[in-house]
């Protein structure tokens, strides 16, 4: 057998055995996606159907069709523009530390010889908190009062972390870390366990030094699985809400797309505008997906070391 022709049955076999996982992976979630679309369909196409009417609960019998009028309204909006602003801010600064600390959390569990059952289990524990509960916790340790973080920091006890902008988007994007950094930490160990050792080891005899062999070696091989970790966390930090309600209650210029969204309809009973700004939420959450996607550009054949 020539070298070609084995080419062509090795990517004939590849090619089936993707075909089959694909029609597999397909049924497997068919049951769970029609589910999903049965109980979200109708909210969906309401919220998409209320937007285009100016229509509020305190006249319910006023409703007027504008089209695209409320869209237009929040675009031109300076304040939807900023909240998305802080949104973003929030997200990028979140899910970049929780990457780091999460893969050092991740190196350390995969390392660990003994105990490893106990050390993940408490490094869950902040994840398996409530959120509402975890953000009260972290407004009491700012609080300007009896809070303990500005004595920690050797800061003046009558520093208020909540009466500034940065200082209290700071205290929001450590709690929302401190919650979810866990969850980052499995999703790389995942990743961790599927990185051979064989050519960690080879590189080592080589005379790759550690950071070379991450660089070269581990993150390489890693890449399916941090995409996977930054994708989740990134959506999830984009649609950021509890942590804002808890601990400012949108003050300070720290108010969040979501959160407008809640302003908008629970205390402004506006539900046409507050139908066009979730849209507006779901098609840029759906535009961030789609642009980590692309920049990881994943093979997820290679990735199955199908090639």
């Amino acid at each position: 057998m020539t070298a070609t022709a084995g080419a062509r049955k090795t990517r004939a076999a590849v090619s089936d055995r993707t075909k089959a996982e694909n029609s597999l992976g397909r049924k497997l979630v068919a049951p769970a996606v029609i589910i999903m679309l049965i109980v979200t369909a109708f909210p969906m196409i309401r919220a998409l159907w209320l937007s285009v009417y100016d229509y509020t609960l305190t006249a319910p019998d006023d409703k007027k069709f504008v089209g695209l009028g409320n869209y237009a309204t929040a675009l031109s909006d300076s304040l939807f523009w900023r909240d998305t602003g802080v949104t973003v801010l929030i997200m990028v600064v979140t899910v970049g530390v929780e990457l780091v600390v999460g893969f050092v959390f991740a190196m350390v569990m995969h390392r660990l010889v003994f105990a490893r059952g106990v050390v993940r289990t408490s490094i869950l524990i902040p994840y398996g908190i409530i959120t509402v509960i975890s953000g009260f916790a972290w407004q009491f340790a700012f609080s300007q009062t009896n809070g303990f973080v500005s004595g920690w920091l050797h800061m003046s006890p009558t520093f208020n972390w909540f009466g500034h902008t940065w200082s209290a988007l700071l205290a929001i994007m450590v709690s929302e870390i401190w919650k979810t950094t866990p969850f980052m930490s499995l999703l790389l160990l995942a990743g961790l366990a599927q990185v051979s050792e064989d050519m960690v080891e080879a590189a080592k005899v080589d005379g790759a030094t550690w950071w070379q062999r991450l660089y070269k070696v581990i993150l390489p091989n890693m890449r399916a699985a941090i995409m996977v970790a930054v994708l989740f966390r990134a959506l999830d930090a984009y649609r950021i809400f509890d942590n804002i309600f808890v601990m400012t209650n949108g003050a300070q210029n720290t108010e969040s797309v979501s959160f407008l969204t809640y302003r908008q309809v629970i205390e402004q009973f506006s539900l046409g505008m507050g139908s066009a700004l979730s849209v507006l939420l779901f098609l840029s959450v759906m535009l961030v997906a789609y642009i980590l996607v692309k920049a990881f550009r994943v093979d997820l054949a290679q990735a199955r070391q199908e090639v």
